[in-house]
């Protein structure tokens, strides 16, 4: 076969070598279209190269692949070829020059074909008028592609450039011979049209009974108290079809017969519950029908299947003994448009089987609360529909103190949002078991179950739930024990707030954690990071139980930036980031810096004033100046026998007066030169201390209050000289005499009258000042 493909290709495509060095060759058939999956043979007139060998998109092919004819034919045979597209090359093996090449390009054929015979008009039931057909090609699509849908007895029917074509006014007009309801079959074939090549599908056949879709059928709906019946009548023509009826997402079937009419009960609905319905059929093999225009309907309350299921919550005794019932049951759906009344009658337990009429309560549609004694009793629910008993229930309440059993050992666990429950169950013998949980004491939920455990869904995210249990008995129900609180799910630790404050090199950082839920996740660790706004990111981790942290080694005057995560069983929550700047100083250097400015400034002031008060001190205690004194003689003794004393005169006297020193004060003429002297200490102070500042004595001698009658001496040894003349003008003294009339002074000593002095000399005070020899001080 292959050597028949190279002589026609040889026959078609003639290769002349004219001359033995002649390179002119090539690679034929160029520009080759085939159909994915096929065989193509390929020729390389090498022309006198040698040998060869070929590449496929630069990738060498199989030598085992390639067939050479003779010196100049070579074939590569290419099987199941798949590629799209592929560049396909001769080389010279000696030279590894390109001798030729060519493009080969896949397509395939359009495929999956088919055709429906319908209607345009949805309404009415007569002979379809349209006839539509699809199918599937694969192809570049940058190629324009153009498409014919070909009848195999009236050709060309539809035009389109898409995957599907639709030919109307099938039932009449020219294309009414197209298909026909008695035509065995017809033969349909899709062409591809493009630049590069045309391409034909396979030939399909159809029969027009097998490819005819009906309309939606026409349906009514009825509703009763127990079911739904779904009627509809079937199309014209005398075929065998089959139906489908769907409500509420579900789906009957139903066969039909020849001229037979449909209808389908639907049963087991839910008392006042909405219920949507739709149908479509289809002749056997066709395809199906649209599903005809939906309808909703109410069924009707079922008294069969109300169930009420009757519990209660029995409060806590007041002090009389009194009790609370909480009796609450299962309502009726709020879609029933009928009218209903409940009453609660409580019956003491030992009357409630002898029977007897008690007070009834008239409740609103789900609860009721009523109260009784300690003693047992039952409580009876009965429905009414206008004045009509529907529906009865009864539960019993057990007695203060009544020995009846409990479950034990509860054990309650939360799963994504679900609550798991099991407890051990009592040694009597239990006819199942009651659960109840509320999560804010006012709406309950309650459940019955025969095994020890439950699982209780449909709750509340992140809330508590407080759940009891109680065994049921025949008649009788048990004690009712309740569970630890129990969220049903735990959620984060909850929102995170921070504060900072910062000092020169560390910061206080301080957090609270807030939610807002009631199931919150408890914090076991906290993680605070921190970093400088151009730095690393550093952290640290603390107990769950702390909220504060001091960052040490900052940088002062420096931002830094932190946030804190919490993180708790159930998740990890991280607060907002806060920046800080640290301080350039610390926190002490402000208050050192006033404490200390201020204490310098006291010493300071404190100094200042002190030289201050020093300083006047000092001027107003200036020592006396001896010139501007005078000496006055002590007065005489008064009656009492005291002496008064009254300060010197200043007389308007010469400063240039007579001093006398001690040595001219004293005469040998003196009474006292005998040797003794009765008042030494007197004569002391009266010689050395000044009389005005000298006490007075107590009692004085007589001595010293006569007068003196010794009289001077005339020796000029033992006479007074004067230190300085009187009027001399550099005499800073002035006069010594007293001011006091010598006829009225008493005799008494003084510094004028010699007095024998004791062999001891006692040292001579003398006062200078600077200014004592100025003139005119003493005014």
């Amino acid at each position: 076969m292959h050597l028949f493909l190279v002589l026609f290709i040889l026959a078609v495509n003639p290769c002349i070598c004219k001359r033995k060095h002649d390179t002119t060759c090539d690679v034929v058939p160029k520009n080759i279209h085939i159909e994915v999956g096929s065989n193509i043979s390929i020729v390389c007139l090498t022309c006198g190269h040698g040998e060869i060998y070929w590449t496929l998109n630069t990738s060498k092919v199989d030598k085992s692949l390639s067939t050479t004819i003779n010196s100049s034919h070579t074939l590569l045979s290419l099987w199941n070829f798949t590629n799209q597209r592929a560049t396909l090359q001769c080389h010279s093996k000696d030279t590894h020059q390109v001798i030729g090449g060519t493009t080969i390009r896949t397509y395939l054929k359009p495929r999956n074909i088919s055709c429906i015979w319908h209607y345009s008009d949805q309404e009415t039931e007569s002979q379809p008028d349209l006839f539509t057909c699809k199918w599937e090609h694969q192809i570049d699509p940058k190629l324009d592609v153009n498409y014919t849908v070909l009848h195999s007895t009236q050709g060309e029917i539809c035009n389109t450039s898409e995957t599907t074509c639709t030919v109307k006014d099938v039932d009449s007009g020219p294309n009414s011979m197209i298909i026909n309801i008695f035509s065995d079959s017809i033969q349909i074939t899709v062409r591809a049209k493009t630049a590069a090549l045309e391409v034909d599908s396979y030939t399909r056949e159809f029969q027009p009974r097998h490819i005819w879709k009906m309309i939606p059928p026409h349906y009514n709906v009825t509703t009763f108290s127990d079911h739904l019946l779904v009627v509809w009548k079937r199309a014209l023509f005398l075929q065998k079809c089959q139906c489908e009826v769907k409500y509420n997402e579900m789906v009957l079937s139903k066969a039909l017969e020849k001229q037979e009419n449909g209808n389908m009960t639907i049963e087991q609905v839910e008392s006042c519950s909405n219920y949507t319905v739709s149908v479509r059929c289809a002749l056997l093999e066709a395809p199906w029908s649209d599903w005809s225009k939906e309808k909703t309907v109410l069924t009707k309350l079922n008294k069969n299947y109300v169930k009420l299921c009757l519990w209660r919550k029995v409060a806590e005794p007041k002090k009389n003994g009194v009790r609370t019932i909480h009796a609450m049951w299962k309502k009726i759906p709020s879609t029933c448009r009928d009218t209903f009344t409940y009453t609660i009658t409580p019956t003491p337990y030992q009357e409630a089987l002898m029977g007897g009429n008690y007070t009834e309560t008239l409740c609103s549609d789900s609860s009721c609360d009523v109260e009784v004694n300690q003693d047992a009793h039952r409580i009876n629910l009965n429905m009414f529909h206008n004045v009509t008993l529907l529906v009865e229930d009864t539960v019993h309440v057990p007695a203060i103190g009544e020995s009846l059993p409990r479950v034990t050992n509860i054990q309650a666990s939360a799963l994504e949002g679900v609550i798991l429950l099991n407890w051990k169950a009592p040694v009597q013998p239990v006819s199942g078991y009651m659960i109840d949980w509320t999560h804010n004491g006012n709406q309950y939920y309650w459940k019955k179950t025969n095994y020890t455990n439950a699982t209780l869904s449909g709750l509340l995210d992140k809330k508590p739930y407080n759940v009891t249990v109680t065994p049921l008995f025949d008649d009788k129900t048990g004690h009712g024990t309740q569970a630890l609180q129990i969220c049903s799910r735990v959620g984060g630790p909850g929102n995170v707030t921070i504060d900072t404050v910062p000092y020169d090199k560390y910061a206080l950082v301080k957090w609270e954690v807030k939610s807002q839920e009631e199931c919150s996740g408890d914090v076991v660790r906290y993680i605070v990071f921190y970093s400088k706004l151009d730095g690393p990111q550093l952290n640290v981790t603390i107990n769950g139980g702390d909220q504060e942290i001091c960052l040490v080694d900052l940088l002062p005057d420096t931002h830094y930036r932190v946030y804190v995560e919490a993180t708790a069983p159930t998740g990890t929550t991280r607060s907002n980031e806060m920046l800080f700047k640290t301080l350039r100083f610390g926190q002490f250097f402000i208050p050192v810096l006033g404490v200390s400015g201020g204490v310098v400034i006291l010493l300071v002031l404190s100094l200042g004033l002190g030289c201050c008060v020093w300083w006047r001190k000092f001027k107003e205690k200036l020592i006396p100046n001896p010139g501007c004194s005078s000496l006055a003689l002590w007065p005489a003794l008064t009656q009492e026998g005291t002496i008064p004393v009254r300060p010197f005169r200043n007389p308007s006297e010469s400063v240039c007066d007579r001093i006398y020193t001690e040595e001219s004060q004293r005469t040998s003429t003196s009474p006292l030169d005998s040797g003794f002297n009765p008042y030494p200490a007197i004569q002391q102070i009266e010689e050395y201390i000044d009389p005005d500042m000298a006490p007075a004595p107590e009692i004085w001698p007589e001595e010293w209050v006569k007068p003196a009658k010794t009289q001077h001496p005339s020796s000029p040894n033992d006479s007074i000289a004067p230190l300085l003349p009187e009027n001399s003008p550099g005499s800073p003294y002035r006069s010594q005499i007293s001011g006091e009339n010598p006829g009225r002074r008493p005799n008494r000593l003084n510094k004028n009258v010699p007095v024998q002095q004791s062999d001891r000399k006692s040292p001579v005070m003398v006062y200078v000042t600077l200014d004592m020899f100025e003139q005119n001080q003493c005014s």
